[in-house]
């Protein structure tokens, strides 16, 4: 009831006021954002407001060397909506010129996350010592939930400056994005917020490991266990999902957004290297690498790419609607088939694709022959927040496209 409530008194802002959002006095500058999380705990991230010489507003979410636009801002009177592009997250409250008071929704998950922002703190963290007596510079060799059955393993990446660290955690199934954040004393603080997920890493860290909690959001939080291992790497990523026997092909049937039912057996296909992405509008990993690929594609014609989407949107034309603010935001030109709505839940997603051993991943990248066959598949993606492992990635995905496409 309560996030009904909210989205109606919103949703009449945003059809009745459009034409009024000129009438504020937000003041210009960086503010600090904190969600209020689990534990007590807050998730800070930095915001910072700009006013154009004809009165619009455009904010940008700072997060380490990332700046997120947000563009789409409805105001009237002390009322507030502040809609983080591509994700279908907002940022809803209402505001005096230094504080904005309100909640952050994610409808299709029925989340809500209370949110105050005050102007002029341009400190990500409170820091009691202001002095960092360790340094997490360096690889950590990472468990998340430890000893039980939820177990995954990761790899912490940092980079410290004073007290400073930014960096991020990858794991087999993506990265954390670019988490900003202090070492104060011995605590690790480390969080990153981008409009679909919120993510906050706190850690108590001696000179060889640490002990911390993730938490997601305010719905979510586990523990989890480093220490410094400099030779530490993943699971090959390439050999993680795979056909399963008596398959020798991927085979779908799934629609666009005109209704048109798209298959690899379309003559578009036949004799050509296709590149299948599973994916969601809802994942920040997929959208990396989705810009990644329109990239590519501007300079590798003959190469085709087909997006398979796994919705959480709970109808067909709200998952249709997102995929197209997927396409709009980003330029994508290739196209995007609704494989899954109202769940992304990647048991269900196998039985889509029962040829694979399991979808562990968004995105998982599908790399097709000219004949058809499946050559590699890829769980996971390494994106701009990884450094050295995203220059790999696009080198290693040049040059397979490159000898797929060399073929006879």
């Amino acid at each position: 009831m309560r996030l009904g409530i909210a989205v109606l008194t919103i949703f009449m802002l945003i059809v009745g006021c459009k034409e009024k959002n000129q009438n504020s006095n937000l003041k210009e500058g960086i503010w600090r954002v904190e969600l209020d999380v689990m534990d007590n705990q807050v998730l800070p991230f930095n915001l910072k407001v700009n006013k154009e010489v004809n009165g619009i507003y455009t904010m940008q979410i700072i997060n380490a060397e990332e700046v997120i636009v947000i563009d789409e801002i409805v105001i009237h009177g002390d009322s507030i909506i502040l809609q983080t592009p591509v994700f279908e997250g907002y940022l809803a409250g209402t505001f005096t010129d230094t504080e904005i008071k309100g909640q952050f929704i994610k409808e299709s998950l029925d989340r809500i996350v209370p949110f105050t922002a005050i102007y002029g703190i341009e400190e990500r963290f409170d820091s009691e010592t202001k002095i960092a007596n360790k340094d997490v510079s360096g690889i950590w060799e990472t468990y998340f939930s430890p000893d039980s059955d939820e177990e995954y393993v990761g790899k912490g990446i940092f980079l410290q400056e004073d007290n400073r660290v930014t960096g991020t955690f990858r794991t087999t199934t993506g990265d954390y994005r670019y988490l900003d954040g202090v070492m104060d004393g011995d605590s690790l603080k480390l969080s990153a917020f981008d409009g679909a997920h919120a993510f906050l890493f706190t850690a108590k860290v001696t000179d060889s490991s640490m002990i911390g909690i993730f938490y997601s959001g305010n719905h979510f939080k586990e523990p989890f266990v480093s220490t410094r291992n400099d030779g530490y790497e993943l699971p090959d990523p390439d050999s993680l999902t795979f056909i399963n026997e008596g398959y020798d092909k991927l085979a779908f049937t799934f629609p666009d957004s005109d209704g048109n039912m798209v298959s690899l057996d379309d003559d578009e296909y036949q004799n050509k290297v296709v590149i299948v992405q599973l994916m969601g509008t809802w994942c920040p990993n997929c959208l990396d690498e989705s810009n990644f690929l329109v990239d590519y594609l501007k300079d590798n014609e003959n190469l085709k790419v087909i997006g398979l989407a796994f919705e959480s949107a709970k109808t067909e034309e709200k998952a249709f609607k997102g995929i197209e603010r997927l396409k709009d935001r980003t330029g994508l030109s290739y196209p995007i088939l609704l494989a899954q709505f109202g769940s992304v839940d990647k048991v269900e997603a196998q039985q889509k694709l029962p040829m694979l051993n399991h979808i562990l991943s968004y995105p998982t990248t599908i790399f097709i022959d000219k004949k058809g066959e499946v050559r590699k598949i890829h769980t996971g993606f390494n994106g701009p927040a990884t450094g050295d492992k995203f220059v790999e990635f696009k080198k290693n995905f040049n040059q397979v496209v490159t000898e797929l496409l060399n073929e006879k």
